[in-house]
């Protein structure tokens, strides 16, 4: 067994069978990767020119960490590829999450014609873009505002291998050898197990995340760069056809949830009905409705509570009240 690390000069903006592998591994190797933010440093490099304006207190932070200007990316930027010596296709790809690590700041953000839940509902509203930043340097958790802490519980939106099927392929939909799946239960301690297509895996991390909620509602989770560490191990002839794990943890911890639900034929109109009332009450506790929305990308948890009392499904969207650290 040996310990690889990767720099984040190995980017990537695709998946593509044909990239060159960054670095070869042998299974129970362990790689530490440095990782960009989903921005690929854009968000800094605003800052910086001054289209975006940061607390003073991670100003500095954010000037000594600006990356050199960069072609526009043409999806997440992920450090890789890793070919795993003897991988084959039909065999699973063992990750062991041993370490991740935030930098020192992160950001949420929304926009009205992004990808969020409600943002063509909020639109109309008036919602208007905003990006608020994040302190992350206590490691264990960040305010939001003054009476509002959110616990950090990192992990990589985007994990997975390169497909079987030509490329490039783009990084934003996740699929069958993973990619960009933004599950918050793959933290540390947690071990991931994705199917393997083509000789050597080719695996690539990225994307990674301070906190998010269940469902990621205005399209971002706490962005940022950082480090993750995994250990590298495969099972022949797995057979595998999609993504599985085994996590620590179910989610968010808090001893009380405040929880809105939304009832339609329609999944993603109940989950639309549920976040929107809860909304209400956020905003409802002084909060401005763009801070409200990213504040539940980065804690609130959509699950579904039934979908067999036909007509209707029910999503239950789920806010933790432990991080109103005043009552």
């Amino acid at each position: 067994m040996a310990d690889h690390h990767l720099s984040a000069e190995t980017i990537h903006t695709v998946w593509d069978r044909r990239l060159p592998p960054a670095l070869n591994v042998r299974p129970g190797d362990s790689v530490t990767f440095d990782t960009l933010d989903a921005s690929d440093g854009g968000v800094a490099r605003r800052v910086v020119a001054g289209e975006l304006t940061a607390p003073a207190a991670l100003d500095a932070l954010i000037r000594e960490g600006a990356l050199p200007a960069r072609q526009g990316p043409r999806g997440h930027p992920l450090t890789g590829p890793v070919f795993v010596e003897g991988a084959q296709p039909g065999d699973a790809l063992r990750l062991e999450l041993l370490e991740v690590t935030p930098a020192a700041w992160g950001w949420t953000a929304c926009r009205p014609d992004g990808i969020g839940l409600l943002d063509a509902v909020l639109a109309a509203e008036g919602l208007q873009p905003y990006t608020h930043f994040w302190d992350l340097r206590a490691g264990t958790h960040a305010d939001f505002l003054p009476g509002i802490r959110l616990p950090l519980a990192p992990f990589p939106g985007v994990v997975g291998v390169a497909p079987a099927a030509d490329g490039p392929h783009p990084t934003a939909p996740p699929r069958q050898v993973g990619g960009n799946m933004d599950i918050r239960q793959l933290v540390a301690g947690a071990t991931l197990y994705l199917p393997v297509e083509i000789p050597g895996a080719l695996l690539s991390v990225g994307d990674l995340h301070a906190a998010q909620g269940d469902g990621e509602l205005s399209g971002t989770g706490i962005e940022m760069a950082g480090q993750i560490t995994l250990r590298l191990g495969l099972e022949r002839g797995a057979g595998l056809t999609t993504p599985e794990f085994i996590t620590p943890t179910h989610g968010g911890s808090s001893s009380r949830w405040h929880a809105a639900t939304g009832h339609d034929p329609d999944l993603m109109t109940a989950a639309r009905i549920a976040l929107r009332a809860l909304l209400r009450r956020l905003t409802a506790r002084g909060l401005s409705l763009e801070q409200a929305y990213v504040l539940s990308s980065a804690c609130v948890d959509l699950k579904i509570s039934q979908v067999v009392d036909a007509p209707n499904y029910t999503v239950s969207a789920f806010l933790p009240l432990d991080i109103f650290v005043d009552g």
